[in-house]
């Protein structure tokens, strides 16, 4: 049962985007990007040796040096080690969709040395004196069964002499979050894309765990690879990084009418939804851009009335 006292803030910064993910930026530009975020008043940002080869730990980790430690929360990932790459041609990371050298390779490793030297190099590459909350990444694209015999009791016995605060799980997957949450011991877990305001299969089985353990929740891909991002979403739009479904696009557009019936701005609606439930703590919004860093600011602050959850509720595309 998790007894953490860490406090996250309702908004986050997701930075795997200052890891060129998708697209380069330069070192101004990401910098431009985050201090945006943090003007708007973003004090959590996320992270991960998996953005951009490392790019992203040491683009965030040289922003947050110049701001008081006390002042925010930082958390990363662990799970995949970073190592040179032997087949090294002078190519890109653009098989994981970043854009940077492939000079260094993932090495999965949920071992006790494995996790512990994760967290050692993510420490070096951000250069804080500490990380306040780690999850392991993916397990499940790995080895689950592994994860939950050896790289969660590791990230126990690191957070019990004081290593990190918290530690949990992040996960596109509602099966494995849901078996990690009742299998271990997590203080904090991170949904990607599965409890959002499209869909919500997290509700079904992960949602409850967490209750019932007294687990957190951070809510990740909340605009569904994009397509909850504008007010009027496009039917060539991008979703879970192929084309929509017509029963998606139908159920998206049911929620589309909706907000225009009650003057409610979709991404507003898609960013505050997953805060509904008690367990949600913190929804992680990422960006490469800094006017869409504040605009996301924005919508988070946004009062939507009552009467809008509710007739997405009796309409059964929320749940009651």
């Amino acid at each position: 049962m998790s007894s953490t006292d860490l406090q996250l803030p309702a908004l986050g910064y997701g930075a795997a985007n200052v890891g060129n993910l998708f697209r380069e930026l330069s070192d101004d530009e990401a910098w431009a990007v985050l201090d945006a975020a943090w003007e708007s008043g973003v004090r959590y940002y996320d992270t991960a040796p998996h953005y951009g080869l490392g790019l992203s730990e040491r683009r965030l980790g040289a922003f947050l040096q110049t701001k008081p430690r006390d002042e925010f929360v930082v958390s990363t990932k662990a799970g995949r080690l970073l190592r040179p790459n032997p087949d090294f041609d002078g190519g890109l990371d653009t098989a994981h969709d970043f854009f940077v050298p492939d000079d260094l390779q993932r090495v999965w490793d949920f071992s006790d040395a494995g996790i512990r030297a994760s967290l050692d190099e993510s420490r070096e590459r951000l250069g804080l004196d500490r990380i306040d909350l780690v999850f392991l990444h993916d397990p499940e694209r790995h080895d689950l069964d592994l994860a939950l015999a050896e790289a969660f009791p590791a990230l126990e016995a690191i957070r019990s002499e004081g290593g990190v605060q918290a530690i949990g799980i992040g996960s596109m997957t509602s099966e494995a979050l849901a078996r990690s949450v009742r299998e271990a011991d997590l203080d904090i877990i991170m949904i990607a894309g599965r409890y959002t305001l499209l869909e919500q299969p997290a509700a079904a089985d992960v949602l409850p765990a967490c209750h019932e353990r007294g687990t957190g929740v951070v809510a990740a891909s909340v605009f569904n690879s994009g397509l909850l991002a504008k007010a009027e979403p496009t039917r060539d739009g991008r979703y879970e990084y192929g084309g929509v479904p017509d029963e998606i696009w139908d159920r998206l557009q049911r929620i589309v009418a909706v907000c225009g019936a009650h003057d409610v701005s979709l991404p507003a609606a898609a960013i505050q939804f997953p805060l509904r439930d008690a367990a949600t703590k913190s929804v992680v919004l990422g960006s490469s851009r800094p006017q869409q860093v504040r605009q996301n600011a924005a919508l988070a602050a946004l009062t939507i009335p009552d009467e809008f959850w509710a007739e997405l509720a009796a309409d059964g595309l929320i749940p009651a």
